[in-house]
């Protein structure tokens, strides 16, 4: 008799059932990389009429953490979008369908796009976050910055055989600091969705919690999945809450231990494969000076305050979809704006859009096809903090 067991939680079992004797061979089935979900989506799509378009390899790279219940699901849920086409044509009323129309049923790639907004990976199920929709092209200037975050983060996760035969470590860590508004979050959602690794988003203290060791296992649990969910890029929004200075007036025990945990995961005994750490603060000098240095954050990048041709850009980035009149003029504008930075900027063509639809409202009967917004909205919006 051979007695084969199976569990999700190796360590609620009780240590005498593991030893030798019992259960001699412990199997662990790790959570599968590219070519065995390229194998596993063979498997699935092999009885399919896939469309000649659909290319399983480049869908294998971007379903990083799907175990293969979730790609079984995926597939599933795409078949299932192309029968829904099928459906208004089918006439209920006969007793079989017509041939035809089954040989013109085709799952196609737009199927499997759908469905991936569907289905959740399982190995990051708890953390998941979804990848912003937003592209290098989004973030206006910053164009020495932008080459550096994709030579550190991008090359790395895409070419890491290219590292290994050079000898050169890749960079665990990318800190941006610099003053609110200039763009540190949305460098960070252009990576995720530029680089297609998984995504996991820590806002500021939410892994801070009252009870004794629950803050640092938050912390483990974080990492423990972003390892198993490789390549994946971790995002900590506003660090210095949760990584303050040790020993620093007002610090609690908690988060010296917080800030421990988090040294430890990033640079300790057990080595950090597949995972870049990226990090945005605006308050640089209130971090723990250990995590400053290289093998934690490689680089600290500080953002600066856009230049005339950076808010030029910008202004082209948040008004390309606003019917502008004939009158504005964005170069006058990114020069009469030197003080401002790019959430200023964006507040500013918001402003200056709504009192555009003030005044449409106002004289006409709201057909959206005549609305147009003129140099006077941008000009009344620049002296007016509120609309």
């Amino acid at each position: 008799m051979i007695v084969i067991a199976a569990t999700n939680l190796p360590n609620s079992i009780d240590p005498a059932l593991r030893r030798p004797g019992r259960f001699d061979r412990e199997i662990a089935i790790n959570v599968p990389d590219k070519s065995g979900r390229r194998e596993i989506l063979d498997i699935y799509t092999r009885g399919m009429p896939l469309a000649s378009l659909v290319d399983l390899d480049r869908l294998a790279a971007i379903t990083h953490g799907f175990v293969g219940a979730d790609l079984e699901a995926l597939c599933r849920e795409a078949a299932l979008r192309s029968l829904r086409r099928l459906i208004p044509d089918i006439d209920f009323a006969q007793a079989h369908i017509p041939y035809e129309k089954l040989m013109a049923l085709e799952v196609t790639s737009a199927d499997f796009v759908l469905a991936l907004s569907e289905v959740e990976p399982s190995a990051i199920r708890e953390i998941f976050t979804e990848v912003p929709d937003v592209g290098w092209d989004d973030v206006g200037g910053l164009d020495a910055i932008k080459r550096l975050l994709r030579e550190a983060v991008e090359l790395p996760l895409h070419h890491s055989a290219l590292f290994e035969h050079a000898g050169v470590r890749p960079s665990k860590g990318i800190l941006l600091h610099g003053a609110p508004g200039t763009g540190k979050t949305l460098l960070a959602k252009a990576m995720a969705k530029q680089s297609e690794a998984n995504f996991i988003s820590i806002k500021g203290p939410q892994l801070l919690s009252m009870w004794v060791g629950e803050s640092e296992r938050a912390v483990r649990e974080v990492f423990r999945k972003a390892r198993q969910a490789a390549p994946c890029i971790v995002f900590f929004d506003e660090l210095d809450a949760l990584a303050p200075r040790r020993g620093s007036a007002g610090d609690s025990q908690t988060t010296e231990r917080v800030v421990s945990q988090l040294l430890t995961e990033i640079d300790g005994i057990e080595e950090l494969r597949g995972v870049v750490i990226v990090a945005a603060t605006n308050r640089i000098d209130r971090l723990d000076p250990a995590l400053l240095r290289p093998g934690r954050f490689d680089f600290l990048i500080e953002m600066p305050p856009p230049d005339e041709a950076a808010r030029l850009s910008i202004l082209h980035i948040h008004t390309r979809r606003m019917p502008l009149a004939s009158d504005v003029d964005l170069l006058h504008l990114a020069q009469a704006t030197a003080e401002m930075v790019g959430a200023d900027l964006e507040g500013l063509c918001r402003r200056a859009a709504l009192l555009a639809i003030r005044e449409h409202l106002a004289e006409t009967d709201g057909e959206p096809e005549t609305l147009q917004v003129g140099w006077r909205h941008f000009s009344a919006a620049r002296r007016a903090e509120h609309v």
